[in-house]
């Protein structure tokens, strides 16, 4: 129960921080990709400040011996993937995160891009079994 109170909180708080920082919001999101636009520079600190969390909670992480991804190589896999995402992030303004806390929030476009996310998931992972 102390796991699940604890995943909850962090699922709560990392939601909280999506809206906060405007990441839940496909407007402000695309606005931040439209670089021939009227670009939103604001999200760029959003990314910084997430940085500055992450470098030193990874280097605890290490020091903790957390078990943290070996993987170094940059394969079409990864490049694919990467491009996927990108896609869909410049097409809707949602990735998988705020796609899940704008859905909470009762938005109806967003059931569109969780359905479709899901989907893709499921076909990923019968690809993977059929190649196992």
């Amino acid at each position: 129960m102390k796991k699940v109170l604890i995943a909850a909180f962090a699922g709560l708080l990392f939601g909280l921080g999506l809206i906060v920082s405007g990441m839940a919001s496909p407007t402000k999101v695309l606005g931040f990709l439209d670089l021939a636009g009227a670009w939103d520079p604001s999200l760029a600190f959003v990314m910084a400040g997430a940085i500055a969390v992450g470098l030193p909670a990874f280097a605890w992480a290490r020091r903790a011996n957390v078990q943290l991804p070996e993987a170094t190589r940059i394969d079409r896999r990864l490049v694919g993937g990467s491009l996927l995402f990108g896609i869909g992030w410049g097409l809707v303004g949602l990735c998988p995160g705020p796609a899940l806390v704008v859905l909470g929030l009762g938005d109806a476009k967003a059931l569109g891009f969780v359905a479709a996310m899901l989907a893709g998931m499921a076909i990923f992972e019968v690809l993977e079994r059929r190649k196992a």
